[in-house]
């Protein structure tokens, strides 16, 4: 996934479906200038981590 496609799912109010590594998981936080992802699975909303937005898919 690009950093900008990324931004817009953060942004939007309605649910879009993203995973990483098979995961669903929910964007928390995109820093578009390192192109990293803050993010946690949707089962488990407590595990956040940092992962380049290019490791999510839609």
């Amino acid at each position: 996934m690009e950093a900008k496609r990324a931004q817009e799912i953060s942004s939007t109010k309605s649910m879009v479906s993203v995973s990483h590594k098979g995961k669903a998981v929910y964007i928390e936080h995109i820093d578009q200038t390192k192109g990293l992802a803050t993010i946690h699975p949707l089962d488990n909303p407590d595990t956040k981590q940092s992962v380049s937005v290019t490791e999510l898919d839609e």
